[in-house]
């Protein structure tokens, strides 16, 4: 997704090159508009990154809990198979050699051990 939207960043900036120096110009003025309208599309800021998400691969799925350990509160089960959204991760306690957490949840979050998920975008450490 990076590569495809660099390319046409890339490919927006040779167009407006191109129609700096009126090669791009044919027998009509026309071909210079959709240049222009290339560039200033190229200009905007990027849209904000899509929150990453992971998936439940426990076999009886995993409970949300209160804190990042096994001995907290259980909030929630969430069963296999489930794709949610994940906040950031913490260093915590170890689950199975793996000592990541994942926060998860909007309006009353919870933390979930990141060695029964699997991460299907990068995540931020929380701050």
């Amino acid at each position: 997704m990076y590569v495809s939207g660099m390319r046409k960043v890339v490919a927006a900036g040779a167009v407006a090159a191109l129609a700096g120096t009126g090669i791009l110009l044919g027998s009509s003025t026309a071909s210079a508009a959709p240049a222009t309208a290339t560039v200033a599309a190229a200009r905007q800021a990027p849209a904000p990154a899509a929150q990453p998400t992971g998936k439940v691969v426990a076999n009886g799925g995993l409970w949300v809990r209160q804190d990042a350990t096994t001995a907290s509160k259980r909030l929630n089960l969430l069963p296999k198979g489930t794709v949610t959204a994940l906040q950031c991760k913490k260093n915590a306690q170890n689950v199975d050699g793996n000592r990541l957490w994942y926060k998860v949840g909007a309006g009353k979050p919870g933390w979930v051990a990141a060695r029964y998920v699997q991460n299907l975008a990068p995540v931020p450490y929380c701050k």
